[in-house]
């Protein structure tokens, strides 16, 4: 190949600066600079080339390249030598050269510079005898159907190739110069129109028709009669912080006022990024030994996309007609009123004829989708504040919502709450951020694959971008041990992530005693809650005189009470607690139950998310003392009414789309959540990793006994911790027969407190009859049952 291209541009370089006064082999010269590029052998190369063929001299450096590229494109495949397909080629060579110089003889005229005619002596000698028995037509028609011959048999050229991209060629032309045209007529077309709809704002209002008659126009079939456009058009609301004041024509009467549509041309450009985001851009970049104290920068989460705007006014009209029409199919008659486009769906409100209830689209709502060919239609059956009844169509093509964009939002940096939650996006494109401190608990359900454990990992995400590990701890069982393990060795966490059961039953009852601890602190201090409490501790702290803990109890005279310091929010935070109820039982949803009713002002939260959102896991228990639930896609409606009370879960879309129904409030609100991925999620933990260490509690695996509270106790506890309690041996023999050393059994069984039953237990390790407390929390019966007569 490299041969076959030197020698190619050698001879390009020979006949392009030939020179009839070099020296040639047509005839001699005396100059001493030669002034072909190729030397003395080029010019003598090039006279003779031109002497021989003419112009058709210029066809053998093409040639040469098309060899160079043949050979390039079989590098790998094994050289094999053919003879009979050297020949072939030969022939086809020898074709080639004979038919283009003597037609270029016959149809070019000679040059000056040139030593013989166009087709050189080959050409001239084969185009006289040619046009001496063929004359010129016959000759040409001839010599082209020879050169062709030869040029396809030398060159192995496939013609149905060379007309397929000859065609390809020319309707990419005329695609793009149709293209061209079509985007000139739409621009033409929608500056007519939107002088027109300008007119039709300044023209005066019509006068109201009476009732009687529009009552006859709405029982006409909606298709009938081609209504005006100004007065069938929907409005095309902005969001509510983004809409542009518009001022609507008058009307009298009854008269239908005609909605105005307004282009989202007018959107306004999206709001600047918080004071957060302005200062970490601002800032130098940090170095591992200056992040300490420091919050991690949102700049380390994937930037979001920019929003592509996707509608226009007249689609969305066309949509509102389309959905009017369907409806009327199915004997509802309705008028849409307005359209909200957001980034995921787009919510048509309608006003329903007068006389037809809501529950009638409620009903129509599977109908509706496939008779307009989407994949769910969700009712809203009632809007605040409005009268009319809203229907939510999915885009075609749905934009994603990042969590960057949504943590950026100045929203999310004016909440000061240390559990601050940033859920994702609303139908209307606006950050939607609460605080799970007035929740103050939340309930999560979803089948698989509906982004549940995504929105919770957004929300985990949204805590460790607000809160330093003095302000708020985690507590995180994952029963799958996939989820939540990856937030292993963050500085938040108050205990390893737990994915054994019974230490998550462990964990509950920790959380139990130390919501127990924080409330006798609470009243000790005479504050309500944890904010309180906290505020009192930092007041005494800056005016130099610490508080020190009420319920220390001295060992001695010279012991001194250590001094109080703030106490962080606890989240809890549990992945599947349905696997967790199977497993530990009915406890857990008591403990649960427990915290839910009294943790608020003591500072401690739930997340608890399942994908099985059934009776058996969801119980009434829990949800009396969960008011705030969040439901992603569920199967059916029975789940759907197990998690919200209400239908609607089963016609959302998946992968992150939920209904949040806030505490206080039967209207849930769509969210369409943020998305997280892995690999943000591995960059925020190790940004933490580098800001510090974990604080383990050992305690909250290890675990308490199960009972009551210790203080609780009945009469008879204030012996020693001996084997001389009368019911001591009764104890042994239950314990030993029931192989079941559990201080809450022997309390139940005899009908004693706490404290009594821990001292028999602990005596009965001491004498070996059960084993000391494993760190699940557990004993072993080592003496044998007793021998029964």
């Amino acid at each position: 190949m490299i041969a076959l291209g030197a020698l190619c541009l050698y001879m390009w370089m020979a006949l392009l600066t030939y020179d009839s006064a070099d020296p040639g082999w047509t005839h001699t010269s005396n100059v001493q600079q030669v002034h072909n590029a190729a030397g003395r052998a080029g010019a003598w190369f090039a006279d003779i080339l031109f002497m021989a063929i003419g112009y058709f001299a210029y066809l053998f450096p093409l040639l040469l390249g098309v060899k160079a590229w043949q050979v390039f494109r079989a590098r790998h495949q094994p050289w094999q030598w053919s003879g009979w397909l050297f020949s072939w080629r030969l022939i086809g060579l020898i074709f080639l050269v004979f038919a283009g110089s003597a037609l270029a003889y016959i149809h070019f005229p000679a040059s000056q510079s040139m030593p013989a005619s166009a087709g050189g002596a080959l050409g001239e000698t084969l185009g006289v005898m040619a046009v001496d028995g063929l004359n010129v037509q016959g000759s040409t028609l001839l010599l082209i159907s020879l050169f062709l011959f030869g040029l396809t048999v030398f060159t192995d050229l496939s013609w149905f190739k060379v007309m397929d991209i000859t065609g390809k060629i020319t309707l990419d032309l005329i695609e793009l110069l149709q293209n061209a045209v079509t985007r000139w007529w739409d621009a033409r077309s929608e500056r007519k129109q939107m002088i027109a709809q300008l007119r039709e704002v300044d023209e005066p209002v019509a006068p109201a028709k009476p009732k009687a008659a529009i009552a006859q126009e709405r029982r006409e079939p909606i298709m009938a009669k081609e209504p005006a456009p100004a007065a069938r058009s929907p409005e095309i609301r902005l969001p509510e912080s983004t809409a542009q004041p518009v001022s609507k024509p008058a009307a009298s009467g009854d008269a239908r006022k005609a909605p105005i549509i307004t282009p989202l041309d007018t959107m306004p450009k999206p709001t600047e990024p918080s004071q957060r985001v302005q200062k970490e851009k601002q800032a130098p970049l940090f170095v591992d030994s200056a992040i300490e104290g420091t919050l991690p920068p949102i700049s380390i989460l994937d930037v979001a996309e920019k929003k592509q705007k996707q509608f226009s006014p007249e689609s969305l009209e066309a949509m509102s007609r389309l959905l009017e029409v369907k409806l009327k199919e199915f004997g509802v008659e309705v008028i849409v009123e307005s359209v909200h486009p957001g980034p995921v769906i787009t919510r048509f409100e309608i006003q329903p004829a007068a006389g037809v209830k809501v529950s009638r689209i409620s009903n129509l709502a599977k109908d509706l989708a496939r008779s307009i060919a989407v994949i769910s239609v969700r009712v809203v059956e009632v809007i605040p504040g409005k009268t009319t009844v809203g229907i939510e169509i999915p885009n075609e093509d749905r934009q994603i919502v990042r969590f960057s964009e949504v943590l950026s939002s100045p929203e999310y940096d004016d909440f000061k709450s240390p559990v601050t939650l940033a859920l994702g996006h609303d139908i209307g494109g606006r950050p939607v951020i609460t605080d799970l401190a007035k929740m103050p608990h939340l309930l999560v359900a979803g089948t698989t694959g509906s982004g549940k454990s995504v929105g919770v990992n957004a929300m985990i995400l949204s805590i460790l971008f607000k809160s330093q590990p003095e302000d708020a701890r985690l507590i995180m069982i994952d029963p799958k041990m996939l989820e939540l393990s990856i937030y292993e060795g963050i500085p938040h966490l108050l205990c390893p992530v737990v994915t054994d059961m019974k230490e998550a039953a462990n964990a509950l009852r920790w959380s139990v005693a130390e919501m127990e601890r924080r409330y006798k602190l609470m009243a000790a201090m005479g504050v309500r809650n944890l904010a309180g409490f906290n505020r009192k501790v930092k007041d005494g702290i800056e005016a130099g005189t610490p508080l020190t803990d009420p319920l220390y109890r001295r060992q001695s005279m010279d012991d001194e009470a250590p001094l109080l310091k703030t106490l962080p929010t606890i989240v809890v935070v549990v992945d599947e607690f349905a696997d967790m109820m199977m497993i530990v039982g009915k406890k857990v949803e008591e403990l649960i139950a427990r915290i839910a009713q009294k943790a608020r002002a003591a500072g401690i939260h739930l997340i608890l998310a399942t994908q099985r959102p059934s009776v058996d896991v969801i119980t009434g228990l829990i949800k009396a003392n969960i008011p705030t639930r969040m439901a992603f896609q569920v199967s059916s409606k029975i789940d759907s009414r197990t998690i919200l009370d209400q239908g609607g879960a089963e016609q959302l879309l998946g992968h992150g789309d939920m209904l949040y129904l806030p505490p206080g409030t039967g209207l849930p609100i769509r969210v369409h959540g943020a998305f997280v991925s892995d690999d943000e999620v591995h960059r925020v933990v190790e940004a933490w990793k580098l800001r510090g260490a974990p604080d383990y509690i050992e305690e909250i695996l290890a675990g308490v006994e199960e009972g009551g509270p210790s203080g609780e106790g009945g009469s008879g506890e204030d012996g020693d911790n001996s084997e001389d309690d009368p019911l001591y041996d009764e104890a042994v023999r239950f314990v030993t027969e029931s192989r079941r050393a559990s201080i809450s059994a022997v309390q139940r069984k005899l009908k004693i407190g706490y404290n009594r039953a821990a001292r028999m237990i602990e005596s009965m390790e001491m004498a070996g009859v059960v084993t000391s407390m494993s760190t699940n929390g557990s004993r072993e019966v080592i003496a044998p049952s007793p021998v029964r007569d």
